[in-house]
């Protein structure tokens, strides 16, 4: 009982934890989500092979206890490709979040609190790079910059940041003509110090529910975009162009489709199991349907 007691007590320092923890789906997702973390976070040393080492007289060679996933068509072992395609993923993936999380935070707060003109001119910029089609303008910039990693960031966070910023917009606005900011207004506060203390903790929320939910259609993009040959330049890894490999040789070697796609769909279902449980944990909207 005192066990049980210390356990609840230690939990309750950490109410995040503690919600996620009570779903069991939620709890699983957060599992997935940390062992593909620590995949890209350590691979060179998970990896058993290098990941670009070509073995020829080896290749497309089948699950073994020498190589547990395979070989690709060039003897090169699948499952270091793998665990190094996952640093892959989850670098663009983050990192573009990263990038258009923050923009659009300090894009929508601007135009929710700005004067009138600006909100408008922003929202016209909004709207403008909504309009466009994320594949064509990643070719168009691809074709300009050339393929690698800093350019998917830049590709997807700069189509990416209009719907983070037209969310906090939205926040922004429902929030500036509350009473306790009406109240700061009265007492001459400085427009930085309500943006930050008041307003900037109100609307983060729904921001990092929409952002952990989107990385794993990033994830998704960026597979896509490697599988076209418009991704990371080879030989670095990344879980699309594994597939492409896999694709080619798909009637002789079909385990190197199996394999390459597995950890597309666990990372897909991870992100998005875990970012609805943070949804159903950080919206107070949520809380309320929710029976008690």
């Amino acid at each position: 009982m005192a066990e049980a007691v210390q356990t609840r007590r230690g939990w309750g320092h950490f109410p995040l934890l503690r919600a996620l923890a009570s779903n069991p789906v939620t709890l699983a997702a957060l599992v997935i989500v940390i062992v593909f973390l620590m995949m890209a976070a350590f691979a060179p040393w998970l990896a058993p092979y290098p990941p670009t080492k070509i073995d020829v007289l080896h290749k497309l060679q089948p699950p073994s206890a020498e190589h547990w996933f395979g070989t690709d068509h060039l003897g090169r072992d699948l499952l270091s490709r793998i665990i190094h395609g996952a640093r892959t993923a989850l670098t663009i993936a983050i990192g573009s979040v990263a990038v258009a999380g923050s923009v659009g935070l300090l894009l929508g707060l601007i135009a929710g609190y700005g004067p009138r003109w600006l909100d408008g001119v922003l929202v016209l910029v909004f709207d403008s790079l909504n309009s466009l089609p994320m594949i064509m303008f990643a070719l168009a910039i691809i074709t300009v910059l050339g393929t690698g990693t800093g350019t998917l960031i830049f590709v997807i966070a700069a189509t990416s940041f209009p719907s983070y910023a037209r969310l906090i917009r939205a926040q922004t606005l429902a929030l500036k003509n509350s009473d306790y900011i009406l109240a700061e207004r009265l007492m001459d506060a400085h427009p930085l110090r309500i943006l930050l203390v008041h307003l900037l903790p109100n609307v983060v929320g729904p921001l990092i529910i929409l952002l952990s939910m989107d990385i794993p259609v990033v994830i998704m993009v960026e597979a896509g975009l490697s599988f076209l040959g418009l991704g990371v330049r080879p030989p670095t890894p990344s879980w699309g162009s594994i597939l492409y490999d896999g694709y080619t040789s798909i009637r002789s070697a079909p385990f190197v489709v199996i394999f390459g796609g597995l950890p597309l769909v666990l990372a897909t279902l991870g992100f998005t199991f875990l970012g609805e449980g943070l949804r159903d944990s950080l919206d107070p909207r949520l809380k309320l349907r929710r029976p008690a």
